[in-house]
């Protein structure tokens, strides 16, 4: 792409934001050295990298990448053969450990999510973490960098030696130190290092009585340091277990870094795909920061961007702009008043062109259709120079000459101010001709100007369209809204009486105006206000459709909740009248048992007096079981109510709803009826109703008394949400708790894992709010630790 273009459409500013996203240094040169392609399968795959990276860090909260070092110099001096030191090799330990962490993140997900993200999960797939070659990096490195004591048995034993001999020179020193005959020497009763021999200070004037060793004196000559004979063998044996030591220590790194070489182009492979995959999560992250999206991708050279915001201006101030071309017109020539988003609609087409052939999300609505350009042209600002002796208008015309000479039919072309800076006539006539040039080559072209005479042009050319800057006279203050097919008015008159130039001097000025120019205005007017017109009453109507949609979901909803709460108590009556049935059945054959018991036992006489004994009690609970029966048939009552007798305020029972309610309406023609029940008014057919005793006895209180269903008795005191997204845990802890509070239990535990913590953050959160917690902790020791969450139920 044209250096200059990307320099006047600030994608180096888009770069920069980029580059702030990646954690590494090698994917931030990544990012740094990002330009736009032509090939179109570049183009896709970079653009479905980005959206499959919005994908994971939406589902995880944040990207999975995290900070990691560059080891690539010290792969470099290991393939010569170098021993790496100590903070080198934890440094690529770092990187295995990020290569192990993005596999467990990734790998392990459900596959129909990975399915969603091949890409992303392809390269994840080759990372190598060495597990071998980390663990032994970090059992032999602490995490300052210092060799382990248990880096090899020799360390440990030779460090303890040292340790020993550390102490004993102590305990030497310490008393001399203390010795009343020898602290009056000293400067200072303290025990310091000198050239890794441990010395005293002793003053000057009292060398001769302190034998031993001068290693150093103070800036000032009053204090020597010296090593007292006493301590000279030790400090030497001393020295001599440390040479021990930094050998042994060298020896280990030696070792290390031969691991390290034999893996090495293993280790460089991964650490590549790592920066690739933080150069990837990057291009995420700067899409969601600016609401991107990666737009659809045709196949020819076109622009449809659908409330395309300027990703450099702060959200809060940009106006969203929709804006096509390709589609029925090749070129778009806008007209406006200055500062009222010319340029910054030329500059948000042109930046979204590059970001589209750079892969990365632009911040536009679904429907934005982007096409792969073959160059992108761009003429915007005054680059007049001195040095060159240009004016405003040879630096424009030296630049639009080169354009024409490189410029081809997939090829975009911005120009702001097309033909300014110079007389108007001649202005206008070199800017149609520019614009008839560029419009037979086949280019895409966009180009602002004030000229009346290119919005003619415009007007009567085939594939050529007018556009607007809308204005605001009332408020003088433009509105920063694309109106394409109406040209712009320049609103002078209007602004000059709004600002207080006096009437008979604007009607003069109307004067020099000719009649062509006065109806050319008046028709511009007319188009201007029909089209605001006409978005006005867009707006209007979409508010209505959702307005609608919404009333008809709320019916729909509703509806279906009737539908549920019908069959539910149509199944209830069906499982009470089998429960009665059942027990009739179990009575009356345990009657009749027991009747040809007595038959066989008893006399003809006490048979029949049994007999009879025997047929009451089974006509009593015949009249008891007919009795439930009709109850239950009828719930309420047997009176059918006719439209002619139903009484507003009367109590009523709706059969479809098993509910009692109250009469609120007549029946209207179609025999519907509004009835009250509880907090809620629903309208019934007036054949759903059926008439009731207003007092119906006792009314029970209290719970039902009935067992819970087996579902709840058979609730675990635990739930695993490993491998599950934030949204998809809510969900099921939400119907966890619930279950578990009805069936009664007091305590349950959650399993999260450790990971990230992004699942345990959001499930902590959820818990803080939920009306069933009464207070929560992570598990102890033997629990799970930080993997779990223990939940006390109220």
């Amino acid at each position: 792409m044209n250096d200059r273009t990307l320099r006047v459409l600030e994608y180096d500013k888009i770069i920069k934001m980029l580059v702030d996203h990646t954690v590494s240094a090698a994917g931030a040169e990544m990012a740094g050295n990002l330009k736009p392609v032509t090939n179109r399968d570049t183009v896709i795959k970079r653009l479905t990298e980005a959206t499959e990276a919005i994908t994971v860090i939406s589902s995880y909260g944040s990207s999975p990448v995290g900070e990691f070092p560059d080891i690539r110099h010290s792969l470099k001096r290991v393939g010569i053969g170098a021993s790496l030191s100590a903070s080198e090799l934890l440094e690529i330990g770092h990187v295995l450990g990020m290569c192990k962490q993005l596999k467990d993140i990734i790998m392990d997900r459900d596959q129909r999510y990975n399915l969603q993200v091949p890409n992303i999960y392809y390269l994840v797939s080759l990372l190598n973490p060495h597990d071998e070659l980390r663990d032994e990096i970090f059992r032999c490195i602490e995490p300052d960098g210092i060799i382990s004591d248990n880096a090899s048995p020799a360390l440990n034993s030779i460090r303890r030696n040292i340790l020993r001999i550390q102490n004993s020179i102590k305990d030497l020193l310490n008393n001399i130190i203390h010795s009343p005959h020898y602290q009056k020497y000293l400067q200072e009763p303290i025990i310091t290092i000198r050239g890794d021999r441990y010395v005293v200070p002793v003053k000057q004037e009292h060398r001769s009585n302190v034998p031993g060793l001068v290693h150093d004196q103070s800036a000032s000559g009053a204090t020597l340091f010296i090593e007292p004979m006493s301590v000279v063998q030790a400090n030497n044996e001393l020295r001599e277990w440390s040479l021990k030591e930094k050998r042994e220590i060298e020896r280990i790194l030696a070792e290390l870094s031969e691991k390290v070489r034999e893996e090495r182009e293993n280790i460089a492979s991964s650490f590549e795909i790592l920066v690739k995959l933080d150069f990837i999560f990057a291009k995420g992250k700067l899409g969601r920061s600016m609401d991107g999206m990666a737009p659809r991708l045709v196949d020819e050279p076109k622009i449809s961007i659908v409330n395309g915001r300027h990703p450099l201006i702060q959200p809060q101030d940009v106006v969203p702009i929709t804006i096509n071309l390709g589609y029925k017109f090749n070129t778009l020539v806008i007209t406006g008043p200055n500062t009222g988003g010319k340029t910054v609609t030329l500059k948000t087409a042109g930046l979204f062109a590059l970001m589209t052939q750079a892969g990365l999300c632009i911040p536009a609505d679904p429907g934005t259709e982007m096409g792969v350009f073959n160059q992108v042209f761009a003429d915007i600002g005054d680059e007049q120079s001195i040095e060159q002796n240009l004016s405003t208008f040879s630096s424009h015309m030296v630049n639009i000459v080169s354009i024409i000479n490189n410029v081809d039919e997939g090829s975009l072309v911005l120009l702001d101010e097309l033909g300014a800076g110079t007389d108007p006539t001649e202005g206008a006539a070199l800017a149609m001709a520019i614009l008839a040039h560029l419009h037979r080559l086949g280019a895409r072209t966009i180009a602002t100007t004030h000229y009346s005479q290119l919005k003619i042009f415009a007007l009567t050319q085939d594939g050529m369209e007018n556009a607007s800057m809308e204005f605001d006279v009332d408020s003088l203050e433009p509105t920063f809204r694309l109106l394409i097919g109406v040209p712009g008015r320049s609103n002078a008159f209007e602004i000059s009486r709004r600002l207080g130039l006096k009437g008979d001097l604007i009607e003069k000025a109307r004067e020099f105006l000719s009649q062509e120019d006065i109806r050319f205005e008046d028709l511009l007017s007319d188009m201007q206000y029909n089209q605001i017109k006409a978005r006005e009453d867009r707006q209007k109507a979409k508010r209505h459709l959702e307005d609608i949609e919404k009333l008809r979901k709320e019916l729909m909803e509703k509806e279906e909740r009737l539908e549920a709460d019908r069959d539910r108590v149509l199944r209830r009556a069906r499982e009470e009248a089998r429960r009665i049935l059942r027990h009739a059945k179990e009575e009356a054959d345990g009657l009749i048992r027991e009747l040809n018991r007595l038959a066989q036992e008893n006399a003809e006489k006490e048979r029949n007096r049994a007999i009879e004994m025997q047929r009451k009690r089974l006509k009593q609970s015949l009249d008891e079981l007919d009795a439930q029966l009709s109850h239950q048939s009828k719930s309420a009552g047997v009176s059918h109510i006719t439209p002619t007798d139903i009484r507003l305020g009367e109590t009523v029972y709706v059969n479809t709803l098993g509910q009692k309610g109250q009469v609120l309406t007549l029946p209207n023609e179609n025999g519907d009826v509004m009835i009250q029940i509880g907090i809620m008014k629903v309208e019934v057919k007036l054949t759903d109703l059926r008439r009731t005793e207003e007092d119906d006895g006792p009314k029970r209180t209290g719970t039902s008394g009935k067992k819970p269903s087996p579902r709840l008795e058979n609730i675990t005191t635990e739930i695993d949400l490993r491998g599950q997204t934030v949204e998809e845990a809510l969900l099921n802890v939400d119907k966890y708790l619930d279950d578990a509070f009805l069936s009664g239990l007091k305590t349950v535990t959650i399993i999260h894992g450790k990971g990230t913590g992004v699942l345990r953050d959001g499930i902590h959160q959820y818990l803080q709010q939920h009306p069933h917690v009464k207070r929560f902790r992570l598990g102890k020791y033997g629990e799970g630790e930080s993997g779990v969450t223990v939940v006390e139920l109220k």
